[in-house]
């Protein structure tokens, strides 16, 4: 591969449609879509201080980078990018990509990121910031450290392991989503979706798991977790006792208790609730 080292790239375009390149501690400034429509690309501690960095792109390998403010909607409609030990100032980032990796990386204003992505593979990431993966399609989180409201709109085959969710609104509109070993704080949890599933999950959440068929709880704790399950299909098995349940359409709940039990639009015998 050619190789770039320690320049100062600006103007408009300034590497477009570049092949088979090594670029090293180089500064990429003052100049719209430096990399537009390129391909075979390694970035090793580089900086990108301007808009649309990479759009376009293919087979990409972004590796302890800087992402400046200004660099937003940095990365979009390309595939196959991989992006390791890197900080992300910018929002808007990463639309409409195929086969993504992000590893170790902070995304510290991740407003709008991650939008309408498929085969989307991230490790120990943080983020911060609303509309967080909305559209995304197999996508997997692994040590993930959101804060932020209205994530995962509209998305389907998600996974999400190890990871802690601050969010309001999250995992609305999904189809086939699994939740595992994590912490998710924040009202209406899971809004008109199917096919969910939390196993060893704490859950703090105001009129959460709602409107949800197929909903499935293994071995999670509900926290301070009220007016839960309202015309969901719910098989739950819950540690310790609920602060209220409003109106499941059917199921089994299985807890320690349920402090307030509301069944003024709902069929009881539908729904068979064991207290242990």
């Amino acid at each position: 591969m050619e190789k770039i080292e320690r320049q100062r790239l600006t103007g408009e375009r300034a590497l477009f449609k570049s092949s088979g390149l090594e670029i090293r501690d180089t500064i990429f400034d003052d100049g719209e879509s430096p990399l537009k429509e390129s391909r075979d690309i390694a970035l090793y501690g580089c900086m990108f201080k301007w808009k649309y960095p990479l759009w376009y792109c293919e087979n990409i390998t972004v590796d302890n980078c800087t992402v400046f403010d200004m660099g937003r909607a940095g990365i979009w409609y390309t595939n196959n990018i991989s992006v390791k030990d890197t900080l992300i100032e910018a929002p808007k980032n990463f639309r409409r990509c195929v086969g993504l990796s992000i590893e170790n990386t902070d995304m510290v204003n991740a407003a709008e990121t991650l939008w309408h992505c498929e085969d989307v593979r991230l490790k120990d990431v943080t983020a911060k910031g609303d509309y967080f993966a909305m559209n995304c399609t197999d996508f997997e989180a692994d040590g993930l450290r959101l804060a932020g409201n209205y994530p995962f709109d509209g998305c389907s085959d998600i996974v999400v392991k190890n990871s802690t969710l601050l969010s309001k609104d999250a995992f609305w509109n999904c189809e086939r989503v699994r939740v595992e070993n994590s912490f998710i704080s924040g009202e209406y949890l899971g809004w008109n979706s199917r096919d969910m599933t939390f196993v060893n999950c704490t859950i703090e959440s105001l009129q959460g798991l709602c409107y949800i068929e197929g909903l499935k709880l293994v071995n999670c704790k509900l926290i301070n977790t009220t007016l839960a399950f309202e015309y969901s299909t719910v098989d739950a098995e819950v540690t310790g006792k609920i602060d209220s349940v409003k109106n499941p359409i059917s199921g089994r709940i299985v807890c320690g208790g349920i402090d307030e039990l509301i069944m003024d639009d709902a069929d009881e015998a539908r729904t068979e609730i064991i207290y242990r």
